[in-house]
């Protein structure tokens, strides 16, 4: 599968600036939406989960053409997200959550070739975090 490199990196550009902000309402969505998400987060600190967040999205957007890095990258990503309770069917939830507040900070940005181009992105993303978990089993 090919990503739209510059639809994905146009899009994440008119979001960063409020990166706190995305974060924040991603959380809300996903905890309103899977309340049961919330106890992966048991004990962690809010503020430097978003940043989290954040810094993976711009890794992911920063090495969207060099693939040996991202997958790599990813793959350790997804192992210590399965270590931290994190299961296949999750991944699902959370692709819903970012992309519902990538629609609601985008707006009119929010085009259909930008939804799959995030898409596209995000099943990527989730699939190579997904062969990465066995990882932490070791």
């Amino acid at each position: 599968m090919s990503l739209n490199v510059e639809l994905l990196e146009d899009s994440f550009a008119l979001v960063r600036p409020n990166a706190d902000r995305f974060a924040a309402d991603f959380y809300d969505r996903l905890f309103a939406a899977h309340p049961g998400t919330r106890q992966l987060f048991a004990g962690a600190d809010m503020a430097e989960q978003r940043k989290k967040l954040m810094d993976s999205l711009v890794l992911v957007i920063e090495n969207l053409e060099n693939p040996g890095v991202l997958t790599g990258a990813l793959q350790r990503l997804g192992a210590r997200h399965s270590g931290y309770g994190v299961a296949e069917g999750h991944y699902a939830m959370v692709g819903g959550a970012l992309l519902d507040t990538f629609s609601d900070h985008l707006g009119s940005e929010w085009t259909p070739e930008v939804k799959q181009a995030w898409i596209d992105a995000y099943t990527a993303i989730s699939g190579i975090m997904v062969r990465g978990a066995p990882a932490a089993a070791s």
